[in-house]
């Protein structure tokens, strides 16, 4: 027998909240779809440290509609729906400025390989891929430390689910935050997130001159930079002043994505950086209805691109609602178990297995 709607909101209303009342009660339960024997739902909390809190209430939840007869698979997210808690005020630590001169690449101390993550336009899913990649790797075994380059929109303390300041206890050193077991370093950590960047390019390289020298990454075997899009300042700056293992390009199979990807491997080519793989996003979307796969930007043209230029395809990720309503709740898809969790998780085997990861 086919579990309904109202079987879920009945064994939710039977799972108390530590200040009272119940999921159902309480109205916390969101996007509840049910597809066969698979169930999803997001239990929604009034702010980001009441979803913190919550992981006990996630588990008794899930765990209360898997014992209901005709369900054979759950997955449940938490997310807030309030802004977070004003943070503490920022290290006596100025930032941004004018980069210090180097005689050419410089070694980040500690840190064995470092891999940068980039593409040719924005809005291509880049840093969804980036967090989710880093914590692959680290669900693999892997040291892992995840950069957040893209000066002017960074979105990683969002989707890795860190809002602190990092400590700086002599005013130069930076202390990286931990999220997921992976160390994690955003301008945004050290800014106001509600104020603009309003910046020139050398107070952009100097800003990442700082993250990359001035951060205690401590003892890595990978640094995951999150590029932002384009090939203008950062993505110069780090190919010329650090020594990169290599690059990865993420695209989604759209003819305009590609045009600009193409831009991005020629400018990986012209300063020398190797190109490691090719990853390509929004590959598909499956209908959770009733399961028709529609190729919403084109399919296979990433894939095509790498055996053209003759670098490796490292994978296809689908369009998919949990990984986007992961990321939103500071906690990547790539962190539990299920199918997308899957797919990263070969990604970071293939890295492994090619040396690089």
């Amino acid at each position: 027998m086919a579990v309904t709607p109202a079987d879920i909101h009945a064994a939710l209303a039977r799972i108390a909240l530590p200040d009272g009342g119940d999921l159902m009660s309480r109205d916390m339960l969101r996007a509840l779809n049910i597809e066969g024997q698979g169930v999803r739902f997001v239990i929604e909390a009034a702010t980001p440290q009441d979803a913190q809190r919550m992981e006990p209430v996630r588990a008794a939840a899930q765990a209360a509609v898997a014992a209901l007869a005709g369900v054979d698979a759950v997955s449940v997210i938490l997310t807030a729906h309030g802004p977070a808690a004003k943070p503490a005020a920022p290290p006596s630590l100025k930032i941004g400025g004018h980069p210090k001169p180097q005689a050419g690449p410089e070694r980040v101390a500690g840190v064995d390989r470092i891999i940068a993550i980039g593409s040719g336009k924005g809005g291509v899913g880049k840093s969804t891929v980036s967090s989710n990649l880093a914590v692959a790797l680290a669900r693999e075994g892997r040291r892992v430390g995840l950069l957040d380059a893209d000066i002017y929109g960074p979105s990683q303390p969002r989707m890795m689910g860190a809002n602190k300041r990092p400590a700086s206890p002599d005013g130069k050193t930076i202390i990286p935050l931990q999220a997921h077991g992976v160390t994690l370093m955003s301008i945004g950590l050290m800014l106001d997130p509600a104020k603009a960047v309003v910046w020139r390019g050398p107070m952009l390289m100097g800003a990442l001159q700082q993250m990359l020298t001035q951060v205690e990454w401590g003892e890595l075997d990978v640094l995951i930079v999150d590029l932002p899009p384009g090939t203008g300042d950062v993505q110069l700056t780090l190919c010329q002043k650090t020594h990169l293992t290599g690059a990865i390009v993420v695209s989604t199979p759209q003819d305009v994505a590609l045009l600009d990807a193409r831009k991005a491997l020629d400018m990986f080519n012209t300063l020398k950086t190797p190109v490691l793989g090719l990853i390509e996003n929004m590959s598909t979307y499956i209908c959770p209805n009733c399961g028709h796969e529609a190729h919403l930007f084109g399919h296979g043209g990433v894939a095509r691109e790498a055996e053209q230029i003759g670098v490796p395809f490292l994978g296809a990720l689908p369009i998919d609602l949990d990984t986007r309503l992961a990321g939103d709740a500071g906690v990547p898809i790539a962190a539990g178990d299920s199918a997308m969790a899957d797919a990263y998780r070969d990604m970071a085997k293939r890295l492994i297995a090619g040396g690089i990861g």
